[in-house]
């Protein structure tokens, strides 16, 4: 049993990543002719925010059922009401199995009674070990690289080190201190090392590496879900436009300087081999894909000189966030399994059976008589 509850725990998670992404995309085309798409830091928050609610929802689902507060319509109920209407054509036998389908799944993959059985759970734990694998591969690098680099400067918890092979800036955190890594070539301009540290720092301020570290912890179990990727890229790309906004909004920033600085990166880390910063609990300078794709080292240029216009527009954020969190809780309660039977179900089943027995009386009555059967006479 639970066994079961893991797995059904496990599918309402990607079933509600999956819902929260749709809700965002949906949100996101719906402001975009407004001041609000250009308001990174606030989609920021909004998106932080939601990470941590979607991580959580399975869990408030089950301490609302828990409270027996009443519990909400399930998808289940909602079907045999419609059937019991009228509303679905096919046999009680069919429907039954049909909204039974995900039970039966969860029941045979939890007992291992099949081979696909089998193979789903090894293509699960396969592919939570590799995405376990990747994540811890990629904080050792970083360990390895923070080990290779030499102190600088120490702020309290603040590290600042610098390092000979890392060809970009990237900031980082142990369990305590905080690591901002500098590359050597950095420290021959200090206009570049001013606005470098201020970025890095910016990360720390909202709190980018903890949600880097949040989305590596979640991928062994979302790592089959195309809805995850595009939701962390997302986060990835805003974070950076976000940093960029922040700095561009404070008093005697030289935003041109800021630019030159990010245009002099990008062509440094062009001829450097690959850096391990793309995972784990880093945030750089630089994206590996801005090294790649220059149309998003333009929207970083732009995000700099465009000001987050959305001193006014609290109640907007507030009423998108109010939705999603409506939205991804109703999902939540909606997709749980009937805590009993309800007078639908046992009509359904009372449909069910009849339905056999006169399958049953049907055989009997047309089998021949060395078969026990009865014979109906001919006309």
């Amino acid at each position: 049993m639970q066994a079961e509850a893991l797995l059904n725990a496990y599918i309402d998670l990607n079933l509600l990543v999956l819902v929260g992404a749709g809700f965002w995309f949906l949100a996101r085309t719906a402001l975009a002719r407004s001041t609000a798409a250009h308001a990174f830091q606030s989609q920021l928050r909004l998106l932080n925010s939601m990470t941590f609610f979607l991580s959580a929802a399975p869990f408030l689902a089950l301490c609302f059922n828990a409270l027996d507060l009443g519990h909400a319509p399930t998808l289940s109920d909602v079907l045999v009401a419609q059937y019991l209407q009228g509303n679905v054509n096919l046999s009680a036998a069919q429907f039954e199995g049909m909204i039974g389908l995900r039970d039966d799944a969860v029941r045979t993959i939890a007992n291992q009674s099949t081979i696909w059985s089998h193979f789903v759970l090894t293509l699960g734990l396969g592919g939570a070990f590799l995405s376990l694998a990747s994540f811890g591969r990629a904080v050792w690098h970083v360990r390895c690289a923070l080990q290779e680099a030499f102190l600088w400067k120490r702020i309290g918890r603040l590290h600042l080190v610098i390092s000979e092979t890392a060809p970009i800036a990237y900031s980082t955190r142990g369990l305590w201190h905080l690591y901002v890594v500098i590359p050597e070539h950095v420290l021959s301009s200090p206009e570049d090392l001013r606005l470098t540290l201020a970025h890095e720092i910016q990360h720390f301020r909202q709190k980018d590496i903890e949600m880097a570290i949040l989305l590596e912890l979640l991928r062994p179990v979302l790592f089959w879900n195309p809805a995850f990727y595009l939701w962390r890229r997302d986060i990835r790309s805003i974070r950076e436009l976000a940093c960029d906004q922040a700095l561009g909004a404070r008093d005697r920033f030289d935003a041109r300087a800021y630019c030159e600085c990010l245009i002099r990166a990008t062509r440094a880390a062009q001829g450097a081999p690959g850096h391990k910063t793309e995972r784990g609990p880093v945030a750089a300078l630089l994206d590996p894909r801005e090294i790649r794709q220059m149309p998003f080292l333009a929207r970083r240029i732009f995000a700099v000189t465009k000001s987050d216009k959305t001193a006014g527009h609290g109640p907007v954020w507030a009423m998108v966030c109010g939705l999603f969190i409506l939205v991804v809780l109703s999902t939540a309660l909606f997709i749980q399994r009937p805590a009993d039977w309800s007078h639908d179900r046992i009509m359904l089943s009372t449909i069910v059976n009849l339905e056999r027995m006169a399958a049953h009386s049907n055989t009997s009555a047309i089998s021949p008589p060395w078969q026990g059967g009865a014979v109906t006479p001919l006309n």
